[in-house]
């Protein structure tokens, strides 16, 4: 039975070749914008040059610098130069990481009740949000059409998730022409994070939620076609429009719609990132898989579905529960991810470390809240074996 919902989304998407030249017609002609980008890429494939041409009849202030995996410390000189500068509108120009910042900074702007850190990341107190728009050049968090950002403490190794209905941005234009300079890393990130989402609201358990699953199923489909297509030719449109839109829809939210979710990879990894640096994707590839196993058996049913549905595998259930979980590794190693954690120098003591975080939080994840500190132990303990 699919479970009660409400669902909103306010997000318009301006898709295609040449939309970057639309931005001036969705910002409020007296505004004062602020453009957050990262670390220098959009200077390289002209995608700053044409967001300046578009923006020539407003007043503009320039924000550089923020990391993949933005942290609260370089985010706050965003939000007081944006306070001194009285902006009115937020630019994000870049992948999903600057505008998960962007979404930080334009709610932390107008927020005066307190340390920022604790009360809008932690305690998600956000009352209020500075309007923003989006010019997507990276596809892979599907941030462009969602409310929510992830956002990093370097000082204390902390990465935590927020939302609210206020961080949605105004619009987001994908352009996929943007994704061509990429380098094949991002790429391989990118379609492996947005991988990933799709199987945290979907390989849980069945409740027979049919446009979910085939949903869910179709992108899945998608990306294991175009991630790979997208490393051989990344400057091929149709490859990169489908990369893009697949990405987009992954995270927001059609999916999720009336079933259980699941998102234990996801707080896992965000640990992973924090203590190690390793990137978000490959986070997820060092955890899911292993997930998978460890927990086949209460997602016995979804694993079968899986195989027969996103694989076209045959064989006895036993056979498919394991082809779900070979394919799935396969598919990440198909584009260069590996998943096991001790590539990356994960370790007992990483383990150890992340266990006690979890268990000082008193936190439990996974569709059944069953996956406790112990059982992230056991699966982390999996992914170095």
């Amino acid at each position: 039975m699919i479970n009660n919902f409400t669902y909103y989304n306010p997000v318009k998407v301006i898709f295609g070749k040449e939309t970057i030249a639309l931005i001036a017609k969705n910002i409020p002609t007296d505004a004062k914008v602020m453009i957050t980008y990262g670390g220098g890429s959009i200077f390289k494939n002209g995608v700053y040059d044409q967001v300046k041409v578009a923006l020539t009849s407003f007043e503009v202030v320039e924000f550089g610098g923020i990391e993949p995996n933005p942290t609260y410390e370089t985010l706050m000189k965003a939000v007081e130069l944006g306070r001194i500068e009285k902006i009115d509108f937020i630019l994000s120009v870049g992948g999903g990481s600057v505008l998960d910042g962007t979404k930080f900074i334009s709610a932390a702007i107008p927020f005066s009740e307190g340390n920022e850190w604790e009360n809008i990341v932690k305690a998600k107190r956000i009352k209020a949000a500075i309007p923003l728009g989006a010019v997507l050049t990276l596809p892979a968090t599907g941030s462009e059409m969602n409310s929510g950002a992830v956002i990093s403490k370097a000082e204390t190794k902390e990465k935590f998730a927020m939302s609210s209905p206020l961080l949605f941005p105004k619009f987001s234009v994908l352009d996929p022409e943007t994704t061509f300079s990429l380098p094949k890393k991002q790429i391989a990130n990118g379609a492996a994070d947005a991988f990933t989402h799709v199987m945290e609201q979907y390989m849980t358990y069945p409740i027979g939620a049919m446009i979910q699953d085939q949903f869910a199923e179709s992108v899945l489909r998608t990306l294991i076609s175009v991630g790979p297509k997208a490393l051989e030719n990344q400057t091929d449109y149709d490859t990169m429009s489908n990369l893009m839109w697949a990405a987009t829809v992954a995270l927001n939210g059609w999916i999720s719609l009336g079933v259980p979710s699941d998102w234990a990879t996801h707080q896992i990894g965000h640990e992973l990132t924090a203590l190690h640096g390793v990137d978000h994707a490959r986070t997820l590839a060092v955890v899911l898989p292993h997930l998978m196993r460890y927990k086949k058996e209460n997602k016995r049913g979804k694993l079968i579905q899986y195989a027969k549905n996103v694989w076209n595998e045959t064989g006895t259930d036993d056979d498919l529960v394991e082809k779900a979980i070979t394919n799935t590794i396969n598919f990440y190693e198909s584009l260069g991810i590996p998943t096991k954690g001790s590539v990356y120098g994960i370790n007992l003591d990483t383990i150890k470390e992340i266990k006690t975080r979890f268990t000082e939080r008193g936190v439990v994840y996974g569709e059944n809240k069953d996956i406790t500190p112990e059982a992230v132990e056991d699966i982390l303990n999996m992914s170095i074996a």
